[in-house]
């Protein structure tokens, strides 16, 4: 079966509430053109604010029920579509970067939370985020078994194998990576980045789909693609 799936590279604002609105008008774009599989960026819905080590970040948080989640679920019920929906989560007291899939009757099938969580120059998201704690997600849907997956996951040969083995399909990640506006960015890295999803996609016969943001914030320029 040939399924249309839309990877949504968005450029980012501080407004949360015009991300989401953005995010929502692409969304609903791309499932009138048919895609049946939508994923937005990793934390689509806010500035990159982990390039800072501090930052009040608590109008970004927001529950697995959330505006995120009513927003998308709108539209994944009315176009009969799936929608990844990467969120900042808070759960009791701790933060997560999360991924929703959101099913075509609007209800959320599964909530991913982020395994790998790194620590680098521009990238201090354990300063924000606890590591996932519910493991590996498939889900089956009528277009095939698909996985969910953020960012830095996409660097660890387990989590791509893992999921494969576990059956998925096609491997979603979310993501937000790019070159540091000083020219300080290693030579290699953005074909280390291309190279390691080819690898996860020959090594394990599945299809990869990585939708990074675009444009500049700050300290970062994200590649897309």
């Amino acid at each position: 079966m040939k399924t249309r799936i839309a990877l949504i590279q968005m450029s980012m604002e501080e407004s949360s509430s015009a991300n989401l609105r953005k995010a929502t008008s692409m969304a609903k774009k791309a499932a009138k053109k048919g895609a049946k599989i939508i994923c937005l960026p990793e934390l689509y819905k806010s500035s990159y604010f982990p390039q800072d080590k501090k930052r009040n970040v608590k109008n970004y948080l927001e529950s697995q029920n959330g505006e995120s989640f009513q927003a998308l679920s709108k539209i994944a019920k009315e176009f009969k579509s799936i929608i990844i929906v990467p969120i900042f989560e808070i759960a009791g007291k701790k933060q997560f970067n999360t991924a929703l899939v959101i099913g075509e009757n609007g209800k959320l099938l599964t909530a991913y939370r982020k395994m790998h969580i790194p620590h680098d120059p521009k990238f201090y998201e354990k300063n924000y985020f606890e590591e996932g704690n519910r493991g590996y997600k498939i889900i089956k849907t009528k277009y095939g078994k698909i996985a969910p997956l953020i960012c830095y996951d996409q660097w660890f040969p387990e989590a791509a194998r893992i999921n494969s083995l576990n059956g998925a399909e096609i491997l979603f990640y979310p993501t937000a990576i790019g070159s540091f506006a000083d020219d300080q960015t290693p030579e290699d890295m953005h074909d280390g980045w291309e190279t390691i999803q080819r690898a996860h996609a020959i090594a394990n016969g599945v299809h990869v789909a990585a939708v990074n943001r675009v444009g500049r914030e700050k300290s970062l320029i994200f590649w897309g693609q």
